[in-house]
């Protein structure tokens, strides 16, 4: 094992943990990760980064620090050589380089799922990085701030009027920690005392979080619409303006934000590499193997691994599936470096928990559902036991803004062009 090197393409929540597991079950091989930042990012508390209640750095995990035995090289895959047993990427200077691998593991990620819908690719924000989590919070910001200087009541309306579609784990969360991030900015605006600002949650689907239990779906739609947000199932956007969107039903609404956050899709570097595909998704043995390719292992988002809690499906794209993966492939990987037998990927879901902002959540840990106050403990001790880092700064920022919510300022640091939605992202 000595002379072998793996190759880890990706460092969201599979990556990882494959990289932090490798580098205890299997000390004297050479791992190296290959990832655009050099952090981990904790994506399911960005809604609150984009709402002021958490610092970006709260999220953002240190690899170099986590990862003490593993070779980080900053760059974007571009080409993977699955045969020849290498693989090429490109640094943020624009430099190219290769390393050769004996095994490799394939944890990629997903995008944002575009669809083709007029105008949504131009005048769409997308919600799946620091960058865009930040634009949106100076955007919200910026949009209040400029209704409060304007005389003229359609555009003061239009500027308060924020549109979410895609009512799953992102879009929910995103609607609601955004509505009362809107009411404490409203607090710092007297010209906007009596200002309506609504917030519009749409989906296709029959109900929101539509993959979860109706009861968590009763309780995030009880939540919001209590709060007044315009919570409209079985209806999503048809067209988009710069100022202005038509909905399926034929309603227009005016307004200047459009935040995506329908769903993913696999990393588009799956697509090229010539590897069997089931939905996107890579063919994987239940040992994470990429089939017909022993060396090559895929996990997370970018591989569809057989649920043999669920036989004939495979397991969904979330955070949960992803990171006992990871920890999985890690030994899967060091086995067979070792000439030894492989174990099946073997998970039944915990439960899954929903932030609603405030004092509200809506949870089913075990099974058991809960709402209000005992799930919004279980959900915030749920994600200070799942950061790998910042725990105590996380924790601190949380008891903080309980006593003094944050005051909003833009920064102006991302602009619009840098956060264009499209179908493609870093691996």
């Amino acid at each position: 094992m000595s002379s072998a090197r793996v190759v880890i393409v990706g460092a969201g929540f599979a990556g990882y943990h494959a990289a932090r597991g490798l580098q205890r079950v299997a000390p004297e091989a050479e791992i190296v990760l290959i990832n655009p930042t050099d952090y981990f990012l904790y994506l399911p508390l960005l809604p609150e980064v984009a709402a002021g209640v958490l610092e970006p750095r709260r999220i953002c995990v240190s690899l170099p620090d986590r990862l003490p035995k593993v070779k980080l090289k900053l760059g974007m895959v571009t080409a993977i050589d699955i045969n020849g047993h290498g693989v090429e990427w490109v640094d943020p200077e624009g430099r190219r380089s290769t390393a050769e691998f004996d095994r490799l593991v394939l944890a990629s990620g997903s995008v944002n799922k575009l669809l083709p819908i007029p105008g949504v690719a131009e005048y769409a924000h997308g919600f799946r990085s620091i960058s865009e989590a930040l634009f949106l919070r100076d955007h919200i910001t910026r949009q209040l701030e400029l209704a409060a200087a304007t005389n003229d009541r359609d555009e003061r309306d239009a500027r308060c009027t924020f549109v979410v579609v895609g009512a799953g784990y992102t879009g929910t969360e995103v609607a609601a920690q955004g509505q009362l991030f809107t009411r404490r900015l409203l607090k710092q605006l007297p010209a906007l005392r009596n200002q309506r600002v609504r917030w519009v949650l749409a989906d296709l689907a029959d109900r929101l979080l539509p993959g979860l239990h109706p009861r968590m779906s009763a309780t995030a739609e009880r939540v919001l619409r209590k709060r007044g947000v315009d919570v409209r199932t079985g209806e999503s956007v048809e067209y988009a303006a710069p100022d202005c969107l038509r909905m399926t039903k034929g309603e227009e609404i005016p307004t200047r934000s459009l935040i995506w956050c329908v769903g993913v899709r696999p990393d588009p570097l799956v697509d090229g590499l010539s590897l069997p595909i089931d939905r996107g998704r890579l063919r994987v043995h239940e040992t994470l193997v990429v089939e017909g390719r022993s060396h090559v292992f895929a996990v997370g988002d970018c591989a569809a691994v057989p649920d043999v809690t669920r036989p004939g499906s495979v397991t969904g794209m979330t955070a949960q599936h992803a990171q006992r993966q990871g920890k999985l492939v890690a030994r899967n990987v060091a086995a067979s470096l070792a000439g030894a037998d492989l174990e099946p990927y073997k998970h039944h879901d915990l439960g899954f928990l929903v932030d609603l902002g405030g004092w509200q959540s809506a949870a089913n840990p075990l099974g058991v559902p809960l709402s209000g106050l005992p799930a919004k403990a279980v959900t915030r001790g749920y994600h200070l036991l799942s950061l790998p880092g910042n725990r105590t700064r996380t924790a601190t920022d949380w008891a903080i803004n309980t006593i003094m919510p944050p005051q909003a300022v833009q920064f102006g640091l991302i602009g619009a062009d840098q956060v264009r939605l499209d179908c493609t992202a870093p691996s």
